[in-house]
């Protein structure tokens, strides 16, 4: 018991991270001191990395989420690069996601969430812009938020898969 119960810890904390220590002992069966100590240990390792909630993207005022995919010069794809990426996608807030990957022709990618087409329109140019001397081709996908949702946005699910 005690070697699966932090998997089993991050699996309850995934369904609701809301939940009291306590509530999370009775739910596992063990002791209260043992989940603090067992979910410290957690956030020591970097195995929970924050706490924090899903809302309604729409109700904050965002119509559109934006799957961007760009095609960086790989000659050009030094620490300096990454570093000066990092910099740029840090100023930009709606930006929940970042990263080098591959793909469809592409070698990096972002998610961000647009109140409107106008907005993205304007952040797909301004990175067109800036990174002109960088990158070979940006591709997109936007979704229109709450319209053909076949599954919502939500981390609860991971609660299922198998170890």
């Amino acid at each position: 018991m005690q070697k699966e119960l932090p998997q089993q810890l991050l699996r309850e904390l995934l369904k609701n991270s809301k939940r009291s220590d306590r509530e999370l002992a009775k739910v596992l069966k063990v002791s209260q001191p043992t989940i603090t100590r067992t979910r410290r240990k957690l956030e020591r390792e970097g195995e929970i990395q924050e706490y924090t909630i899903i809302p309604d993207f729409k109700k904050m005022g965002f119509e559109l989420m934006g799957i961007n995919l760009a095609k960086i010069r790989p000659e050009l794809h030094s620490s300096e690069v990454i570093e000066k990426a990092r910099e740029f996608i840090g100023k930009v807030p709606n930006t929940i996601f970042a990263s080098g990957g591959e793909g469809m022709g592409m070698n990096a990618v972002s998610i961000a969430f647009y109140r409107n087409y106008t907005e993205y329109q304007k952040r797909v140019n301004q990175f067109r812009t800036e990174w002109k001397d960088f990158i070979d081709g940006i591709q997109s996908f936007v979704v229109a938020l709450g319209e053909g949702e076949y599954k919502r946005f939500s981390l609860t699910y991971l609660k299922d898969v198998p170890p």
